[in-house]
Order: structure tokens, then C-alpha cells, then sequence
């Protein structure tokens, strides 16, 4: 994982070649490389699907997956993430920690992913491993701690201190290899003279974190001021799996340098399934409640001032002869049926058997399962696989990403993987009505299988509007139905997905009464709104009497009043940082009914939008862009232009770094003025980060 551009793919293309499992360099140029296998990667030359792929070695199995890294399909890093046990974590030498890293570096905290870095590209102009460092310590709170350092820096050629080898400091060994074949033979020298005061002091800052760890090899190191090499390798894996540091190797991948030592450090140091805590899940009881049932049996417990039922989780080990659990992290259109990609956490899968899903206690049938190697896929011969796998399964009819399969005998329901929301939009037609119906059918197969990705009907204008993660994201979208669904579709202007909160704090009254036929109906409610500090969608509270309502009626009106909620303001979109309270219900015997509930309900909840005066909310992005400096002025030009706030100017290297805080709605067209500006040199990265109030002509536009 990584920021755009670093060297993932083509860090994985030399592991997959070092390993036995290819036998050419791919190259991410030439549209060569086995995990950039979609047309639209190989065109772009970049990463947009994260690809799986298993290699053996030193008798060690990897599964590894590429990830892209631009924020359109972050996605793919979340899902990643979610189910793989350890991460190496790409930078460039050049450009050091980027936009992207970051976010990527918290994915991985929040799922508490050991990690190791790999600082990558020190064969470029500008390369810097000292400032990487240093960058990853101050930029992200990392604790890298470097098992290498490497012998010059920047191109061969140009300076006789290019960078042509990596110094290893537990052995004090320098690692030569032979760039000009294909790095496979790997010289080993003595450190020369003038650098072992370097690579002592860079030793010393080694064995000073890791005798930290054990006090017994803390008193070896105080008598003798060394460490022995195997207790170096076992402190490095005890502290990588707890998260005590990041150990960090250095070479080029490109360039074929450093890579096997990369690969030892895989094997070495990051998680086995073995070394994995247990997987903690919901048991069979909580499992049974989904749906519209576990959200009932809450609302029951709101009005009745109850707290929410506690479930002890329970857990499933790395075991073999366990009882069988894995988690759906991918969902991939196959000509066959759709193909999921499968982490087993627990047990044995056999092909032909069935298996229950937990979310929606559906059985699926396992017609087949595979082993899937990027765009290849070869069939397991003994039809099963174990604890630690990462398979691809055919036959599962209504899983989506995120579903736990379990054994029906033992049923847990895993974490699923939460996903960001949309941020931008775009209505999209099919050139015939008759094609119509094909176009409805391929947007719910692509939604399924890319969770960032939803599409809808307005009921305003009956177009179908397309919603992603940036305009890259939608554009590859379009191009997928065009090419792989075989239909024409013409798209408009993409479109800025606002949200609405509102101003003030209000209490209003809402009333339904009628007679009809002789038969009278009545329901009056009673509502709060209020603003909220905190950033996140809109929630209800109940403050009523638990005696005022029968348990039914009860229900039915905080069904109606979350549907209220989830409908969206004044101007449909959906409503944010607001707080709806239920203070009070008044009924007659014999008048009050569901509708008449319902009805009440909506002519308050109404009221109550239109006394708090609504705020219509813009997404705002931050914004990284990285320039040589003869572009700086106009680029700086072109973003106050846009209104941006520009939040600070740095350094890095020889390029100079804007951070700033946009609009979205501004930066429509953005990727190609940028090009424009800076003859193709500059780089940006965006990524969302708030919301916050659109300008007033904006709301008087759509208010009409």
C-alpha cells in the first residue's frame, strides 16, 4: 500500500519474479505487469482493482494484494486491509510521505495492521532516505526502525555516490546486485571503511529499541555492547506483530535492488494466520436479528429508556478442524456467475458443500472453488481450503461485500467493512429506452460489487444518477458499462452530492385529522430538532413516556419518524449534524391508527425542517499538489481562483508541496488544468475531508 506512483506494482512484479512465480520483469509502462491486468490499468498505468496473487518463499506461502493508490479507489485498500494480516508500506525516496500515505497508514491503524516500510526509488534524482525516515516519524507517528541503509543516493552515472547497493546492518554486510542482469545474484562485501561509523551509529539505534523488549538480552547487550543475530530476528518479529515499530528496508525496485531482502522480511518478520489473534464474531442469537428486527427490537428499546443489549462476542482461532467462518472482501463479475473473493478465518471450506450466510441466513451453495492469481485462475485439486486462505468462491447468489459464510451448525456473524460515502455524481442514459432495462441491471451488478459505488433513480427528473468517489472513479465506471456490458451510454455534468443541516433549534407540533366515511382518525406529534457538534449523520431520540403508546403503535411511529429522517431535507439530500428528539404523542382511543401516526409524523417532521431554516452543506477536499517550482505561481494562481485555502507551503526535496482546503464543487476539470499549468510536471492528490456550509447563492439556486 501506498500513495499513487510510489512502486507497488512494480515492487510486487519483482517479488512475483524472485519468487519462481513469473518468469519476465513486467513493467508498469508497457502495460506488462500480471496484476495491472484490467485494460483500463494497462492504459492508465495505474492501479485501479487490488489484485490477488500467492507465491511461495523460503517454504513460505504469501498472499499477496496489490492495492491502487489514488483516493478514487481507496476502497479497494479498505477491503484489503480488512482481511490480510500484515502490510508493506511503499514509499518514494524522492517525494517521502505523500497525501495518500497517510491515509493509508491510518486504514492500517484502525484495523491494527503490523506493518513493514520499504522506501523505494533511491536510484532517482533527489532521493533521500534520511528525510523518508524522518518523514514517516514526524508525518505519520510511525516507529520505523531501518534493518538497512543505503550505499548512495540518486542515478548512477551523474554522481560516483549513485546509489548501487544497500548496506545490511544486522549482518554489517553491503548487498551488491546485478541491476544490469536482473538482480538475481547478490554480491555480499565488506562495509567500506569510511562509512562503518554510519552504519555503527545506525546499528546502535537498532538494538537500543529492541533490547527494550526482552531483559534478558537488555543485560547481553550492557556486558558485551552486541546482540546475537537470531535473538536481532526474533526481537524484530515480536515487536513488529505487537506494533512496537515498523522495520524498514530500502532499494529500487525498478532497478531490481533490495527486493530478496524485502521478501526475507516478509517471511521474517509480519504475521502467519498462526500469529493472528483469534477472530471475535456475534454468535448464533445476535445473528438471527437482522434487518428491520435488530432495528425494531433498538427503537423498542429507546422508548422504553432501556439500554442497548450487550452481546458477548465469541471467537473463532486459526484452526483447521474449527468450525467454519470467512468473510466476503470482494465481489468480481465472472461470465459464470460472480466470483467472490473469500479470507477464511476459521475452518475448512470443501467444494459442493453448503454454507449459511450470516447477515441474511440464506444457505449458498460452494459450487467451486479457486485459486485466483491476479486475472488467472487455476482450480484447487483437493476442492478445499483452510484457516488462513485467500480463495475465490463461485456459486453464492446474494452475498455482498462485507458478508460472513459460517457453518449453519455454528453460526457467527463477523465485522463488516465500513466504506466512506459518496462525494460526487452524474446522470447517465442509455442511447436507446430499450436498452433501458440492460443499463438498471448493469449499475446493480457493478453497486454489488463495488461498495463505494451507488446508483438511483430520481424521482424529480427519472434519471438514473451514477454516485462515486471522484470524478477518475466515475469515469472508469463509464467505461467498464461501455466496454464490458456492451452499452452506449451518454453521461451529463457531474454533480456535487450536498448534504442539509440546519440553523437554529425548533419544536414544533404535527397534526393528522380526518373523517371519512364516518370513521374518524387523529394523531398529534410532538418534535425537537437540534444541531450537533460532532460530524456524522442525522439520529433520533425519544424522550416519550413509554406508557404513552401501545408497543405496535410505538414502532410504527419511530419507523416512519427514521424514514422521515433517512428521506432526506427540504432539497432531498440527505440530512447531517442534527438531532431529532420525540417528546410527546397525543391519541385518542379508537382514532389513532398507523397512518394516522405516519401522517402526523411527516406533517411535523416537515414543519420542524422548515422553522429550523435549512443549511445546505458542500463537501470540502484537501488537497496535496506537489510542483517543481517554476510552476508554483500560476498553479497558486489557479487554486485562489478556486477559492481554495491555501493551508501551508513546503518542501520536499527539490519540489515544492501546497496543502490546501477546497470545495469539490470547484475542482471540477481540475486534472487537466493542472497538466496544463505545469507542462505535465505537477502531481496533486485529493482525498475528502469535510463539510462544510455551501455558499448562499448555491441554496437560493436550488430553492428556485
Amino acid at each position: 500500500m501506498a500513495h499513487i506512483d510510489a512502486g507497488k506494482t512494480t515492487t510486487t512484479e519483482r517479488i512475483l519474479f524472485y519468487s519462481g512465480y513469473s518468469h519476465r520483469l513486467g513493467s508498469v509502462d508497457d502495460g506488462t505487469t500480471v496484476t495491472d491486468f484490467d485494460p483500463d490499468e494497462a492504459r492508465r498505468g495505474i492501479t485501479i482493482y487490488s489484485a490477488a496473487i500467492t507465491c511461495e518463499w523460503q517454504d513460505a506461502t504469501i498472499n499477496i494484494i496489490d492495492t491502487p493508490g489514488h483516493v478514487d479507489f481507496t476502497a479497494e485498500v479498505e477491503r484489503s486491509l480488512r482481511v490480510l494480516d500484515g502490510a508493506v508500506m511503499v514509499f518514494s525516496a524522492v517525494e517521502g510521505v505523500e497525501a495518500q500515505s497517510e491515509t493509508v497508514w491510518r486504514q492500517a491503524d484502525r484495523y491494527d495492521v503490523p506493518r513493514i516500510c520499504f522506501i523505494n526509488k533511491l536510484d532517482r534524482i533527489g532521493a533521500s532516505f534520511e528525510r523518508s525516515f524522518d518523514q514517516i516519524i514526524d508525518r505519520l507517528g510511525g516507529q520505523p526502525l531501518a534493518l538497512q541503509i543505503p550505499l548512495g543516493e540518486g542515478p548512477l552515472g551523474e554522481s560516483r555516490d549513485g546509489f548501487r547497493a544497500v548496506i545490511d546492518l544486522i549482518q554489517r554486510k553491503v548487498l551488491r546486485f546485478d541491476a544490469r542482469e536482473d538482480g538475481s545474484e547478490i554480491t555480499v562485501e565488506a562495509v567500506p571503511e569510511e562509512l562503518s561509523d554510519e552504519v555503527e551509529e545506525w546499528r546502535r539505534k537498532l538494538l537500543e529499541a529492541l533490547v527494550l523488549l526482552d531483559d534478558d538480552v537488555l543485560e547481553t547487550y550492557i556486558e558485551t555492547d552486541d546482540v546475537p543475530v537470531e535473538e536481532i530476528h526474533r526481537l524484530l518479529r515480536e515487536g513488529t506483530l505487537s506494533g512496537a515499530f515498523q522495520p524498514t528496508v530500502c532499494g529500487s525496485a525498478l532497478d531490481c535492488i533490495g527486493v530478496q531482502p524485502l521478501l526475507d522480511a516478509i517471511t521474517g518478520y509480519l504475521p502467519s494466520p498462526l500469529d493472528c489473534p483469534a477472530v471475535v464474531g456475534i454468535p448464533a442469537e445476535a445473528v438471527k436479528l437482522t434487518g428491520k428486527q435488530a432495528r425494531r427490537k433498538a427503537r423498542k428499546q429507546a422508548l422504553e429508556g432501556g439500554q442497548e443489549e450487550v452481546v458477548d462476542g465469541i471467537e473463532r482461532p486459526c484452526d483447521p478442524d474449527g468450525a467454519f467462518c470467512g468473510l466476503i472482501f470482494k465481489v468480481q463479475a465472472d461470465t459464470h456467475g460472480d466470483l467472490c473473493f473469500l479470507r477464511i478465518y476459521s475452518g475448512t471450506l470443501t467444494g459442493g458443500s453448503r454454507v449459511v450466510n450470516a447477515r441474511t441466513g440464506d444457505k449458498e451453495l460452494i459450487n467451486q472453488i479457486w485459486r485466483v492469481q491476479a486475472d488467472d485462475r487455476e482450480r484447487i485439486e483437493t476442492d478445499q481450503a483452510i484457516a488462513g486462505d485467500i480463495v475465490g468462491i463461485i456459486g453464492p447468489k446474494v452475498a455482498v461485500t462485507g458478508d460472513t459464510l459460517c457453518d449453519a451448525g455454528e453460526p457467527v456473524l463477523l465485522e463488516s467493512i465500513e466504506f466512506p460515502e459518496t462525494v460526487i455524481s452524474m446522470a447517465v442514459e442509455p442511447d436507446t429506452s430499450a436498452e433501458r432495462k440492460k443499463l438498471a441491471e448493469t449499475l446493480e451488478r457493478l453497486a454489488r460489487q463495488d461498495p463505494t459505488f451507488t446508483a438511483r433513480v430520481s424521482e424529480d427528473t427519472g434519471q438514473t444518477i451514477i454516485s462515486g468517489m471522484g470524478e477518475l472513479h466515475l469515469e472508469v465506471i463509464r467505461e467498464r458499462i461501455q466496454r464490458d456490458f456492451g452499452l452506449a451510454v451518454r453521461v451529463h455534468k457531474p454533480r456535487v452530492s450536498y448534504r442539509e443541516s440546519v440553523r437554529n433549534s425548533a419544536e414544533v407540533t404535527g397534526e393528522f385529522q380526518r373523517t371519512s366515511a364516518g370513521v374518524s382518525q387523529f394523531a398529534r406529534v410532538r418534535l425537537a430538532i437540534e444541531a450537533t457538534a460532532e460530524e456524522g449523520p442525522a439520529e433520533l431520540d425519544s424522550r416519550l413516556d413509554p406508557t404513552a403508546l401501545s408497543p405496535v403503535l410505538a414502532e410504527s411511529l419511530m419507523e416512519s419518524l427514521h424514514d422521515g429522517l433517512s428521506g432526506g431535507g427540504m432539497l432531498g439530500y440527505p440530512l447531517m449534524n442534527l438531532r431529532v428528539i420525540l417528546l410527546d404523542v397525543e391519541v385518542r382511543d379508537e382514532e389513532t391508527t398507523e397512518v394516522a401516526l405516519h401522517a402526523a409524523a411527516s406533517d411535523a417532521m416537515h414543519r420542524l425542517l422548515n422553522d429550523a431554516g435549512i443549511v445546505l452543506l458542500e463537501p470540502v477536499m484537501q488537497l496535496e499538489v506537489v510542483t517543481p517550482d517554476d510552476f508554483l505561481g500560476p498553479l497558486q494562481a489557479d487554486l485562489n481562483a478556486r477559492h481554495a485555502v491555501i493551508v501551508n507551503s513546503l518542501r520536499r526535496g527539490d519540489l515544492a508541496v501546497l496543502n490546501a482546503e477546497v470545495a469539490l464543487s470547484q475542482m471540477f476539470g481540475y486534472s487537466t488544468q493542472a497538466r496544463s499549468l505545469s507542462q505535465g510536471r505537477a502531481t496533486y492528490s485529493m482525498q475528502p475531508l469535510k463539510y462544510r456550509e455551501a455558499p448562499r447563492d448555491v441554496l437560493e439556486t436550488m430553492l428556485g
